[in-house]
């Protein structure tokens, strides 16, 4: 290929040297910066690759959580992938970093300047040390992107993060993956890694790349951090993270815009049939139709498993997200109720649905939205609410918070200063005061509308509207949403409710991703062995939809 590059370029130098060093250029990709899903800045890379070996050049700019204009970044590797040089000139809230780093033998040493003071620093490195700078220049990791193309999972790569020292990153998994823009679908390679980093329990990555290594995708689920490929990040834009035999794409009118979905049909379904359907809805975080949370395609799954007992099974990305229209920064859990609603009307006008048996299922905050719709849509015949809170949003957080903090190696002053802040942002949230010392851009993530709809939403006060059928699972082992909310969902419904059949099961030995595990720690996503749904649960949705549907006349 590279040589018949350089043949290509002679016969453009004969005719005109000036059109070959444009024509030689290689072009710069854009890539969208998000955070917990809200753009907030853009990067564009240029990657050129010769005989002397590969650069990585970028330009950009982010407003959160720091506002950084990269003016120009840089790293050099040698034909083997031995680091060369680094330079980098940026702005960081209104003062100049710069820093310059040379790769002599075994030893990285950088000079630098931020916001007006020098440095000077040198640590030990490996021959193939990938350079990385993970707060500014995300196009560093088409480095890492590209040397995992060929390896294989267990491999482990040393990564230099200037100007702190060397660390780790081990690959997972790989598997290979679609991505749809319009109509075009093209094969990509999903990489799962551990990034070593010292005083963390590893950090897990995300890594999505063309097949020769280009970077499409990079991501840090645990931070809410997502680098995509501008193009990739479009509304017309989609990954097909899993793909079921009975797929197929389609369009679904709501009020204002479409939502971007997928049909999932049974195997052997009689021509002319009409055929009962459940609608799938991811839980918070997840907002592709796939439901797709530390590498597990949860709702993908569902829909396959769904469709091979004999139903229709209909997910799609949230509005705002993927190929659907709406606005995400807007949108509360009602919202998202309307929406569902919307898909049961466009279910109505369909001659393969049986409308008097159509069913709801939602994961995790999917579970409350589940319940939200079927407690004004008399046309949902069943509700499954799976891993859902019992308790409302702000005692959620706070709960989860209180057991992350149990694990972390914080001091207890500092554990109770987090717990305060915590409380006075979902002060602040609900009340529009207090907002005074809460650091900016947790003031961006959380002064939203979703976030007010999540803290004050309470399923006790919703359950007691909801006539249909449910069915509450959950995993024995989840630790994000303990069993006993699934307990308290069960009781409310059972006393408080309108529904003459609640039923609850709980599975042994799967987490909150409702995937197998050992430990069940939120800890333990990134290294998991299975992530497919675990058949415990779905035999148990199956089951339940089968006896709840036969009942209906």
């Amino acid at each position: 290929m590279f040589l018949r590059y350089c043949i290509w370029l002679f016969l453009l130098v004969l005719a005109s040297a000036a059109q070959a060093q444009d024509a030689a250029a290689p072009p710069s990709r854009g890539y969208t910066v998000f955070l917990k899903g809200t753009p907030v800045g853009r990067e564009d890379v240029t990657v050129r690759t010769d005989a002397s070996g590969v650069s990585i050049v970028s330009q950009g700019r982010m407003s959160v959580p720091t506002s950084v204009t990269t003016r120009r970044a840089e790293v050099k590797y040698g034909p083997d992938w031995t680091p060369q040089s680094f330079t980098l000139d940026a702005n960081v809230n209104g003062g100049d970093v710069t820093a310059k780093s040379t790769f002599t033998g075994s030893v990285a040493h950088t000079d630098g300047v931020q916001t007006g003071n020098a440095y000077s620093r040198e640590h030990p490195i490996s021959a193939q040390s990938v350079v990385l700078l993970p707060s500014s220049f995300f196009g560093a990791f088409e480095a890492v992107s590209r040397r995992l193309v060929d390896a294989p999972v267990g491999t482990e790569l040393k990564a230099y993060v200037l100007p702190q020292g060397e660390t780790s990153i081990k690959l997972q998994s790989s598997a290979t993956e679609r991505i749809q823009i319009g109509n075009e679908v093209f094969d990509v390679w999903h990489f799962e890694a551990i990034w070593e980093v010292p005083g963390t329990s590893g950090i897990g990555l995300s890594i999505t790349s063309t097949k020769d290594g280009g970077l499409v995708r990079f991501s840090v689920p645990s931070q809410g951090l997502d680098v995509v490929r501008a193009d990739v990040a479009a509304s017309t834009s989609r990954t097909q993270v899993y793909s079921n035999p009975g797929d197929e794409a389609v369009t679904i009118p709501v009020t204002g815009f479409n939502l971007g979905a997928t049909l999932t049909r049974p195997p052997a379904a009689a021509a002319g049939a009409r055929i009962p359907v459940v609608i799938l809805l991811g839980g918070s975080g997840s907002n592709d139709r796939d439901g797709a949370a530390h590498g597990v395609p949860t709702m993908a799954h569902l829909a396959g498993a769904i469709a091979k007992a004999g139903y229709l099974a209909v997910r799609y990305d949230k509005r705002g997200f993927g190929q659907s229209g709406g606005r995400a920064e807007s949108a509360t859990l009602t919202d998202y109720a309307e929406d569902v609603r919307g898909v049961v009307r466009w279910l109505g006008d369909r001659k393969d649905v049986d409308t008097k048996r159509i069913a709801v299922a939602g994961h995790g905050e999917g579970a409350w939205v589940a319940l939200l719709a079927a407690a004004k849509e008399r046309k949902l015949a069943a509700v499954v609410s799976l891993a859902g809170p019992g308790t409302n949003g702000a005692d959620l957080v706070l709960e989860q918070q209180q057991r992350s903090l149990e694990q972390s190696t914080l001091s207890p002053q500092d554990r109770a200063e987090r717990v305060a802040l915590q409380k006075q942002i979902h002060s602040a949230v609900l009340t529009g005061k207090g907002w005074e010392g809460v650091p900016p851009n947790l003031r961006k993530e959380a002064d939203t509308p979703w976030m007010q709809s999540f803290l004050i939403f309470d399923p006790a006060k919703t359950i007691e509207d909801v006539r249909q059928p449910i069915l509450f699972v959950h995993g024995a082992l989840d630790h994000q949403v303990p069993p006993s909310n699934a307990e308290r969902l069960v009781e409310l419904a059972r006393t408080d409710g309108k529904s003459k059949s609640v039923e609850l099961v709980v599975v042994r030995g799967v987490n909150h991703l409702l995937t197998p595990a050992v430990t069940g720690e939120v800890s333990e996503y990134s290294s998991l062995d299975d992530r497919s749904i675990s058949k415990d649960v779905t035999d148990a949705v199956n089951t339940w939809l089968a006896k709840t549907f036969a009942a209906v006349r």
